[in-house]
């Protein structure tokens, strides 16, 4: 069983950063394909980020070049740094782990409970 817990959700305005965090149980970095995943009310649920066990990552183009993911797995937590937010970025956000790479679709095995990023103009 792989528990994730993420945070550092919050409101903030355009143009602003927010960053964050998703602890995972011990050794899940090194072992599972991780991702990050935002859906807004009435919206599918989209991938904004992926890590492989490597360093390689991918993004949207909605969001590359503003994202960007990252773990340390010494504390076993990924994060993921998102700049220049937009109105369009409110959403709630979820991690995500599996064995597999799943990239950017939805369908990991394992998610965290979410953290809810607004942003107003």
């Amino acid at each position: 069983q792989v528990n994730l817990v993420e945070s550092g959700g919050g409101s903030v305005q355009a143009g602003g950063s927010l960053k964050l965090s998703c602890a995972a149980s011990e050794y899940t970095l090194n072992t599972y394909f991780m991702g990050w995943f935002r859906q807004a009310p009435g919206k599918e649920r989209e991938g904004v980020a992926a890590i492989y066990k490597g360093a390689y990552t991918h993004y949207p183009d909605s969001v590359k070049g503003r994202f960007t993911v990252s773990r340390d797995n010494a504390k076993s937590t990924l994060y993921l740094q998102m700049n220049s937010l937009k109105p369009e970025d409110t959403a709630m956000y979820y991690c995500a782990a599996d064995l597999a790479p799943r990239g950017l679709s939805p369908t990991y095995k394992y998610w965290g409970q979410g953290t809810q990023v607004t942003v107003s103009s």
